[in-house]
Formats: C-alpha cells, sequence, structure tokens
C-alpha cells in the first residue's frame, strides 16, 4: 500500500474538492438558521450533488448505504445522493498498468493469457477487468482506485459534518453509531485481502447452496489492492424481471437463502445486497458478486433478532422490550417502545404472514418509505433515539434485500422459508459454529 496509505497531501486535495461545497453549505445553513430560517433542503441537496457528481470515491457508497437507514439524512440529501453516477467513469489504461504492475510485478502480463484493457464495471472505489488465466479460466480482476485511504478518511469527515448540520434542525436519530459504524465498515472495504477472506467465508457458509454461487479467490493474483476471482455469468437482475412468475420466485427463493441462511446460522450479514450485487443464471440460481461490506453480528444480537420476530408474530410486548434491549437500545420509554414496533411490525409482517404474498402488498412502490416516514414522526415527538451500531446495517440490508424481492415481483410464503431456517434455534450453538468458521476463513471475530 505504501505510496498511497492514507497521505496527508491526497486528504488536502479532497478536501479542496469536496470541502468547499460543503463548507458553501454549512455557512449557508448556518445563516438560515441564524435568521430562524426553514432549512432549504432540496436547494442544499442540489448544489451538494453537481459538487460531487464527477467524484469516485466512498460519497458514493455512502449515498448506497444511506439510501435506506431510515432518517440518517433528509430525504432530499438521500435523493440526490442516490442520483450519483452509480456507474463512474472508469480509469484508463495508463492507471491500469500501473496499478497491476505496482501490485504483481513488471512481469504481470505474463501471468494471464488475456487481460481486458477496458473495465467491465467501475463503482465507487474501483474497477473490475476481464481477464483469462494461463489454464483458460475466465477471470475477474477488481483494481482500486488511486489514493482511496486518503479519498475516504477526506470523505468521512465531510460525512460528520453533513450528520452534524442535519443534526442541528432534526435531532430525532442520533447519527451517532451510524457514522461510526460506515467509517468501520469503508475502511474494511479498502482491504482486499479481507474481502478474499469473506470470499472464503461465503463459499463455506453457503457450500450446500446448489442456487447460491460463490466466486473463487485467486489468491496467487490478488494483495490488498488488487482481487482476482473467478468470473460467474449471468444477466442483470432487473432483467430477470421479464421472466414468468414461477420463475422470479425461484429466484427470489434463491436470494433469501443467500442472505438469511449466513445470517441466521452463522451471525454473518451480508451487508449490501443491492441489485448491482447479484446477477442471475438462466436456471434461476444466483451468483453473489461483491464481499467487501461484511459484518459478523454477536449471537446475542441474533438472539434479539429473534425474541422480535415472536414478540411481532406473538404480539408480545414483554418479547419486543427484550429484542430491542438485546440489540443495544437504551432506556427506552413505553412509548418509545410503541414507536420502535412500528417499524418492527413493517420488517417482520411478511416473515409472520402464513400465506404467499408479495414483499410489499402497501402499492408504494418503495419498500418502506411510508412506514420509515411514520415511525420517524413518533421518534421525533417522543425526543429521539439512537440506533446501536449493529442495528445500522441490518435495517439497511434487510430494506435493501425487501427493494430486491419488490423489484422482482416475487410471491412466496416468507413465513415457512423463515420458520424452516430458525428451527430450533440456539444462540450457544451459533456462537460456536461462528468461532469455527471464522476461524478457518481468517475472518475476526464480531467486535
Amino acid at each position: 500500500m505504501g505510496s498511497e496509505n492514507n497521505r496527508l497531501g491526497g486528504r488536502v486535495k479532497r478536501y479542496a474538492r469536496v470541502g468547499t461545497s460543503v463548507g458553501g453549505l454549512a455557512a449557508r445553513m448556518a445563516g438560515q438558521r441564524y435568521l430562524g430560517m426553514p432549512a432549504d433542503w432540496a436547494r442544499n441537496a442540489a448544489d451538494l450533488r453537481r459538487a460531487l457528481g464527477g467524484l469516485k470515491g466512498p460519497l458514493m457508497k455512502v449515498a448506497q448505504l444511506l439510501a435506506t437507514i431510515p432518517d440518517g439524512l433528509p430525504e432530499e440529501y438521500i435523493e440526490e445522493l442516490r442520483a450519483l453516477q452509480s456507474q463512474a467513469p472508469a480509469m484508463g489504461w495508463a492507471f491500469v498498468k500501473r496499478r497491476m504492475r505496482t501490485e504483481l510485478g513488471a512481469d504481470w502480463r505474463q501471468r494471464f493469457e488475456t487481460f481486458s484493457e477496458d473495465a467491465a464495471a467501475a463503482a465507487s472505489l474501483g474497477q473490475v477487468h476481464r481477464a483469462r488465466g494461463l489454464d483458460g479460466a475466465a477471470l475477474a480482476c477488481k483494481l482500486q482506485y488511486p489514493e482511496m485511504a486518503s479519498t475516504v478518511e477526506a470523505d468521512l469527515r465531510q460525512l460528520k459534518l453533513m450528520f452534524g448540520l442535519y443534526k442541528r434542525y432534526d435531532p430525532t436519530i442520533d447519527t451517532r453509531e451510524i457514522l461510526h459504524e460506515l467509517t468501520a465498515r469503508l475502511r474494511e472495504e479498502l482491504d482486499y485481502g479481507r474481502e478474499a477472506r469473506h470470499l472464503q467465508l461465503f463459499g463455506e457458509l453457503l457450500v450446500d447452496e446448489d442456487g447460491v454461487h460463490v466466486p473463487d479467490v485467486l489468491p496467487e493474483l490478488s494483495t490488498r489492492r488488487l482481487l482476482t476471482m473467478s468470473w460467474l455469468e449471468g444477466e442483470p437482475l432487473l432483467e430477470a424481471k421479464s421472466r414468468p412468475q414461477e420463475a422470479r420466485n425461484r429466484i427470489a427463493e434463491n436470494m433469501f437463502q443467500a442472505w438469511y441462511r449466513p445470517l441466521y446460522r452463522h451471525g454473518v450479514l451480508h451487508g449490501d445486497p443491492h441489485l448491482g450485487n447479484y446477477s442471475i443464471r438462466a436456471d434461476g440460481s444466483v451468483n453473489l458478486l461483491d464481499y467487501g461490506c461484511v459484518r459478523i453480528l454477536p449471537a446475542r444480537f441474533i438472539q434479539g433478532v429473534i425474541d422480535l420476530y415472536r414478540g411481532v408474530q406473538q404480539d408480545d410486548r414483554d418479547q419486543l422490550v427484550h429484542g430491542f434491549e438485546s440489540w443495544g437500545f437504551k432506556d427506552l420509554s413505553s412509548e418509545m417502545v410503541d414507536a420502535l414496533a412500528i417499524w418492527a411490525k413493517f420488517i417482520y409482517g411478511p416473515l409472520t404472514d402464513d400465506r404467499v404474498r408479495l414483499i410489499d402488498e402497501s402499492g408504494s412502490g418503495k419498500f418502506g418509505g411510508a412506514m420509515a416516514a411514520k415511525t420517524h414522526r413518533e421518534i421525533r415527538r417522543l425526543g429521539g433515539v439512537t440506533p446501536p451500531r449493529e442495528f445500522v446495517l441490518l435495517d439497511r440490508s434487510a430494506i435493501g434485500l425487501g427493494s430486491v424481492f419488490l423489484h422482482l415481483g416475487a410471491e412466496l410464503n416468507w413465513h415457512r422459508a423463515f420458520e424452516a431456517l430458525i428451527e430450533g434455534f440456539d444462540s450457544d450453538a451459533l456462537a460456536r459454529r461462528q468461532i469455527k468458521i471464522l476461524a478457518r476463513a481468517g475472518v475476526p471475530e464480531a467486535a
């Protein structure tokens, strides 16, 4: 990592590109607050988007993460950040050659039969090139953009400022833990060696799932900034929307297992289940493509998830309270429990309903939006709440997966699928399984 490791010079350049915009917004908002004027969130957000639109880096990733965390930022900000290009312009061949030479040595071309000069995909932190190994195998080479460590640290500072500005106007959601969680996950995503271990982990977790495919890592062609893995053929998930209902249901079943099974059997959360991280094979099986954002959750937290589910299912208030406390919510009043229960009943609703149905039957077309707004109003009335760190990605991921099911128009008995997974659940047994499988994959235990 050497010369690109979180350099002061790199951070300064990033501050110059981003900070002017954010700083200008801060000054404007401070003036609005001083004069007693309502915040013009739409204008402020549009200005921010215009300033950030040409930038690569974590701000694009943050936009994806925040898009489904209710009320982390105002809705106007979320919509504008969401509109940033999800497909960033790729770095040119000169960068690719320098990166590959740095990571694999001057003879790097001799280690591949072919290597495409054009990127197959470009995202927030890096880009992917198709290649072919000396054995003829199709490969995907994921290259990290230059100076990402510096960029991440600079952008995290700007994100902290955005959160702080928003809190002055709306203290409903205390964003401290959200910021801590996003900071930890973004820093982890810079380490492609860690992502390689996540790939190994999920390969073991899903080895018996014929409907889910995990790429194989080529460690001899991988470093902390280069991840080489097998190329998995498939079509974009959204193209599968045209398949017959039965075929779409089969895809949803496979995606359900891909996300739910690692979580409830081993406490391993895939924290980024958005549309672009899947591709679909002709038989309806699913390719799971990205493993940068993975969260290891302690067994007591998963027990809390089960308790909340049972509380909603049985309309048992004591179970609900125990579940919230197991998650890490503190000093909850009776009214706050009721407010949080609005969200819990929405999230768990499809899982408690023993019939074939859509994941969301509201017809809103936006999974969770209306319910998030209702929950927010109640929490604001009661003085606000601090979500625990573990809640951030779990909630975001559940909504992200629900949105995928919504796009597919899948109709399943979600209740029976979930009950089959948690039958005989034992948190102590989960903890033992988790320790063993994390050790084999070389992944750190839950913090």
